[in-house]
């Protein structure tokens, strides 16, 4: 299984930016997609996750709002959209897959991309 991430780079605060996660190796329609990111000196956190098959999202409070994920599944890829961005937001992102049967909201996750750097000018 391979996820990978692409689309980070440096942009101003206020600005925007889309994240994407391409799949290989998996069934991905069959999986629940997430999204995490971790700062320079912190611990990883949890950003957002869409349901198998799309429709039913959950969102961190630092990002609601502001971030929207969205899947293709026909193209194995995963989206994270990213509006009025923040000093704050800048992290390495990475996106994560966990079989249909582990809740949305649970944070176990079978499989991890190699990140993507975000970097936010104020």
């Amino acid at each position: 299984v391979q996820l990978q991430a692409s689309g980070g780079g440096l942009v101003r605060a206020g600005g925007s930016l889309r994240l994407s996660c391409a799949a290989s190796g998996l069934t991905f329609s069959n999986y629940n997609m997430g999204w995490f990111r971790q700062a320079p000196g912190k611990e990883r956190e949890f950003v957002g996750a869409i349901r198998w098959r799309g429709g039913t999202t959950y969102y961190a409070d630092s990002v609601k709002g502001r971030f929207t994920i969205s899947r293709d599944d026909a193209k194995n890829t995963v989206y994270l959209q990213m509006n009025s961005l923040k000093s704050e937001d800048t992290a390495v992102y990475y996106c994560a897959a966990k079989d249909l049967y582990k809740g949305l909201r649970s944070f176990e996750y079978d499989y991890w991309g190699q990140g993507t750097l975000v970097t936010v000018s104020s």
